[in-house]
């Protein structure tokens, strides 16, 4: 099974999200194609009603814990209460920095 589909399946299950999209941005980074290494998760959901952004994102590394053990590099997390989202980021969710990593390559020829 492709990462992108577990994590997907997993958060909604846990979270029964009004929205959710899981993104590989793995081609932004130095890494090899199919890599699935760099996700960016937005999740919306009143499961969060309540909670500090920190518990959010403790609560979705919890559901997607054996992933980020074994085979994601990075996550990032964007969570909000289906208030937040259509107040703020309904219409276009926040976009993700450029990598800075860069590959060892690219690196020497500096």
């Amino acid at each position: 099974m492709l990462i992108h589909t577990s994590i997907e399946q997993k958060l909604l299950s846990a979270f029964e999200p009004v929205f959710l999209d899981v993104i590989d941005e793995s081609h932004m980074h130095s890494v090899a194609p199919g890599a699935e290494s760099h996700f960016k998760v937005v999740i919306v959901t009143p499961a969060f009603d309540g909670m500090r952004l920190l518990a959010r994102h403790r609560a979705v590394n919890a559901v997607v814990a054996a992933e980020l053990a074994e085979k994601i590099h990075a996550l990032a997390l964007h969570t909000y209460t289906p208030a937040e989202w259509y107040e703020y980021y309904a219409e276009k969710p926040p976009a993700s920095p450029k990598c800075f990593g860069g590959s060892k390559r690219e690196k020497a020829e500096l």
